[in-house]
């Protein structure tokens, strides 16, 4: 089983990508491979409401861009993490690129994200996580995907790089969610 995990911060190194490293690890320890994509500071344009998607269902967007690559991952995975830094109680413009674009390419082309598991993971400086937080979890449901739960929301609280792992209670949520996600995946991969 593999997890396609995209880290949507521009910080290649910084508190969201702590995250889904504490995620990762979790995932690891139950046999489950993770790769990281990066997201966060790619070029990326948003969906152009085109809808050629639609009209020539080949599974890819029109648009020539890293998305179709990082659609194409989407498409292998068993499992899905997006993750966001909070900007302006929301989560990045790269992000929203992804979940936008991936989710018109799905939906034009099978649902191939469905009953893929998908989990959020949010990191943020003080306020306005639910609101990514609820931003990517709209992406899942509206694919069909499976949602697993954790031990609270899945954010971690830090401003500076790696002052998220400070964030004692975020990084066992992380681990919990890691472990419940390996779980659920178990569950439906394998039956």
């Amino acid at each position: 089983m593999k997890v396609i995990a995209f880290n949507g911060s521009p910080r290649k190194d910084g508190n969201t990508v702590c995250l889904i490293n504490r995620v990762a690890a979790a995932l690891k320890g139950e046999g489950i491979d993770t790769e990281i994509v990066q997201v966060g500071g790619v070029l990326v344009h948003g969906c152009a409401a085109c809808f050629r998607c639609r009209t020539q269902p080949d599974g890819t967007c029109c648009q020539s861009d890293a998305m179709n690559g990082w659609i194409d991952k989407m498409r292998q995975a068993d499992g899905i993490i997006l993750g966001s830094p909070t900007y302006f109680a929301d989560i990045t413009s790269e992000m929203k690129a992804l979940v936008d674009r991936a989710g018109f390419v799905s939906r034009a082309n099978g649902g191939f994200l469905r009953r893929k598991v998908g989990a959020a993971v949010i990191a943020v400086r003080r306020a306005g996580a639910l609101h990514a937080f609820d931003s990517l979890n709209h992406f899942f449901l509206i694919n069909e995907m499976i949602v697993p739960g954790s031990s609270y929301w899945n954010l971690g609280v830090g401003r500076e790089k790696g002052e998220v792992e400070q964030d004692e209670e975020g990084m066992r949520t992380m681990s919990a969610l890691g472990e419940n996600m390996a779980w659920v995946m178990k569950k439906v991969v394998q039956g």
